[in-house]
C-alpha cells in the first residue's frame, strides 16, 4: 500500500484559502497513491474558539475531500470542524474513492476551548481498505495508549494520526508515535501542520511514517510544505507478527465510553 502525507501551513479561520492550498498539493498525488493523510481540521485550523466555522457533512470541506478521492482514485483521511444538530465535533473521516465516508469524533478533547465548545466522541474509527485495517485517531488521542491499542476485536495494520501539534511539545509527538508503532507492531502514519497559529504558537511539522519497529521510513524537514509518498511492506509486517507474536500476550481490557 502506498501512503501519502500532506504537510502544509493552515491559516486559522480562512477556509477558502486553506482548501485552495491543500487542493494544489493533493492534486500532485492523483493516481499515484492509495491513501492521502491530511492534518487535523485542515480547512479551518484548530480554531476551536470559533465553532461557528463548523460545517455539516455536506459542507465545502467534505465535498472537496470527496472530489479529491474520486478524481485521484485514492482514500483520504483527516478531520473537519463539524456541526451536527446543535453540537460541535472535531470529526475524523475516512473517505473511500467512491465517496463513501466513515467518521468518528475525537475522543480526547484538548484542554481549553476544544473541551469547552466541542463534544467528545465515543467510538473508534477503523476502516478496511485494500485488505488493510486502518485505525484513524486525532492529535491529543495519541497520548492515551488504551484508545490506540490493537485488540482481537478491533485489529489493524496501520495507525493514522491527523494533528495540529506545536513545536514546544514536538519531542513528545516523536516519542509517542514511535511507541505506538512498537507496542502495536503497526505502521504509523502521522500528518501535522506547520506555521504559526492565531495565538502565535509555532508548528514545525514532523509528519512521518514509521515502520512496525518504530523506525522512520518517511520524514519531512522542519517547516517543509510538501506531499510525500512511501510504500508499506505489509508482507514484512505479517512475518514479524508471526515470528515475534507479542500481540498474543496483550492484557485484556474494556473501554468505558459512558
Amino acid at each position: 500500500m502506498r501512503v501519502s502525507i500532506v504537510q502544509n501551513e493552515i491559516k486559522w479561520g480562512y477556509k477558502a484559502d486553506n482548501i485552495a492550498s491543500f487542493d494544489a498539493l493533493v492534486k500532485t498525488l492523483y493516481h499515484n497513491t492509495d491513501l492521502v493523510v491530511l492534518p487535523e481540521m485542515f480547512s479551518t485550523g484548530f480554531d476551536v474558539n470559533n465553532p461557528q466555522l463548523s460545517e455539516s457533512e455536506g459542507g465545502e470541506a467534505y465535498s472537496k475531500v470527496k472530489q479529491w478521492a474520486d478524481e485521484g482514485n485514492f482514500a483520504v483521511v483527516g478531520s473537519i470542524m463539524t456541526k451536527d444538530g446543535d453540537k460541535y465535533f472535531n470529526r475524523s473521516f475516512f473517505c473511500y474513492p467512491d465517496g463513501t465516508m466513515l467518521t468518528a469524533d475525537k475522543r480526547h478533547l484538548f484542554i481549553g476551548d476544544e473541551k469547552r465548545y466541542f463534544t467528545a466522541g465515543n467510538k473508534i474509527l477503523t476502516a478496511n481498505y485494500k485488505d488493510v485495517n486502518i485505525r484513524v485517531l486525532v492529535c491529543y488521542d495519541l497520548r492515551f495508549p488504551v484508545w490506540n491499542r490493537y485488540t482481537d476485536e478491533n485489529p489493524f495494520e496501520l495507525l493514522v494520526y491527523t494533528a495540529n501539534w506545536p513545536k514546544d511539545r514536538i519531542d513528545v509527538w516523536d516519542t509517542l508515535l514511535k511507541a505506538r508503532a512498537i507496542e502495536n507492531q503497526a505502521f504509523v502514519c502521522a500528518a501535522n501542520a506547520v506555521g504559526r497559529d492565531a495565538y502565535k504558537v509555532y508548528h514545525n511539522g514532523h509528519s512521518c511514517v514509521r515502520d512496525i519497529r518504530g523506525e522512520l521510513i518517511l520524514s519531512f524537514d522542519d517547516d517543509q510544505i510538501a506531499a510525500k509518498t512511501v510504500e508499506l511492506d505489509l508482507a514484512f509486517q505479517r512475518k514479524i507478527r508471526e515470528r515475534f507474536p507479542v500481540l498474543n500476550d496483550m492484557d485484556e481490557f474494556h473501554i468505558n465510553v459512558e
